[in-house]
């Protein structure tokens, strides 16, 4: 597929079409990553960042995590 690159401000934008979105469960507001090897740029969806206050928000007594030393072990 082909697209057209834009100008947007002092950059420049590339339209992602539905589809395409779509496919990759794109969706507004979602973060990507980019890079470019050989020439050739690579968009994917951005990994979540976690922020540590917002994980410990999710434990309750009912999902109080995993337990013992095995979770530390990488």
């Amino acid at each position: 597929m082909n697209a057209t690159i834009q100008k947007w401000g002092n950059s420049l934008a590339l339209r992602i079409p539905k589809s395409i979105a779509n496919e990759i469960e794109l969706e507004q507001g979602d973060s990507v990553e980019m890079e470019v090897a050989d020439g050739v740029l690579a968009v994917r969806p951005g990994r979540p960042r976690y922020r540590l206050a917002d994980l410990v928000r999710g434990i309750t007594k009912k999902n109080p995590g995993r337990r013992g030393a095995g979770m530390w072990s990488g």
